[in-house]
């Protein structure tokens, strides 16, 4: 065998050694933190709830209808959209039909403030917001009554300027939708536990972002964010750039996944993976030994099948099969099938790679170039 193939082999044989060992660590911190109890708020600030929408998705109106049933004193929602015929206001009809006039604001603003529409969105419906904290929720989130709560507790801590929630995802219609959850629940939530384990404190994540008020208005407000496709990842920048920091929520919130098809499932995904190597690219080509199954089948190629090679891959396959299985009884997921483990595997490889070749995205239906800062620059042509 050529010597750098059979030293290409070993080192990819290492690398799925030591991504072996993260799985279980992945694991354990995932069971730890479900662990850790609940911590009641000391306090209960005015809140508003922000809700951009943006057409119609499966399953919205009972999303937003999570967010009406809060078990919290003083808590307003406010609802935006861009065009006066969007069909989310239907849901937010549906939802909001039992919610006192006072709790609930509709904003329909058609102005555009940059590439970034959720943004602009927020920027439309920043008026309407009230009290202490603004909490910014993705409108495929679905949460529990006592979710403010678990939110606004963290800010007893007067150094915490912004709470944000992990998230579990929760398919619905159809297989795509399936391997699509399975990515958040077995690659992106236990991967973020192990980078705060490890010290990372630059973790905010979109399905919830909460954030005083005041801090808001000192960093600027949201319009720094309008041409930033990472908005979140660029609000928790400002936020310990102000000098404070970011903590996260007890218990993570659900994510309702629906991927109609394979290419809707690869062309989010892509999204998700260039934005944040776009942010930190070193990071994101490190993340590559989370996947040890993938790194000792090319280990088990290049080294011609030996038995060293075969035996690493044997022990990668029994430890992710062993970890998903621990991991979806933390989070008491229905068991996946075993060739659909493996389907997600590949197509996480695979993502990982087109990824780490290109800038350019599809969202909502508009391409555009992700730059080396991290904003958009809209490109010609649409794809729908």
């Amino acid at each position: 065998m050529p010597f750098f193939l059979s030293a290409a082999a070993w080192f990819l044989g290492a690398t799925s050694i030591a991504g072996t060992v993260y799985q279980i660590a992945a694991t354990r911190q995932l069971r730890r933190f479900l662990a850790q109890p609940r911590v009641a708020p000391a306090l209960r600030p005015s809140v508003s709830i922000m809700k951009p929408l943006c057409g119609d998705e499966p399953h919205l109106a009972d999303n937003l209808r999570s967010f009406c049933s809060q078990d919290y004193p003083d808590a307003k929602i406010v609802f935006g959209v861009a065009d006066a015929n969007d069909p989310a206001l239907d849901a937010v009809q549906q939802a909001t039909a039992d919610l006192p006039e006072d709790r609930k604001t509709v904003v329909v603003d058609p102005r555009r403030h940059g590439c970034n529409l959720k943004i602009g969105n927020l920027l439309n419906m920043s008026g309407q917001a009230r009290g202490d904290i603004l909490v910014i929720a993705d409108s495929d989130v679905r949460v529990e009554p006592d979710y403010l709560d678990d939110v606004v507790a963290p800010f007893i801590d007067t150094d915490v300027g912004l709470v944000t929630c992990l998230y579990v995802g929760r398919p619905v219609d159809g297989v795509w939708s399936r391997i699509g959850a399975m990515g958040l629940n077995h690659g992106f939530l236990p991967s973020a536990l192990v980078a705060q384990a490890l010290g990372r404190t630059d973790g905010c994540f979109g399905a919830t972002m909460a954030v005083r008020r005041d801090l808001l208005a000192a960093i600027g407000g949201f319009a720094p964010l309008r041409d930033t496709l990472a908005d979140d990842w660029a609000l928790g920048a400002a936020v310990r750039s102000n000098g404070r920091r970011i903590a996260l929520a007890a218990r993570p919130v659900d994510i309702i996944v629906h991927e109609p098809d394979l290419g809707s499932l690869l062309a989010h995904e892509i999204r998700w993976g260039r934005t944040i190597a776009a942010i930190d690219r070193t990071s994101y080509m490190a993340s590559v030994t989370t996947q040890p199954v993938a790194l000792a089948a090319l280990a088990v190629i290049l080294g011609g099948a030996a038995w060293p090679f075969l035996a690493i891959l044997a022990a990668a396959i029994a430890v992710r099969v062993g970890t998903v299985r621990s991991q979806e009884r933390a989070l008491r997921l229905p068991r996946a099938a075993l060739h659909w483990l493996a389907v997600r595997d590949m197509l996480t490889f695979f993502v990982f790679v087109v990824a780490c070749c290109g800038r350019s995205v599809i969202w909502r239906g508009r391409r555009f170039l992700i730059r080396r800062d991290g904003t958009l620059e809209t490109k010609e042509g649409t794809q729908t």
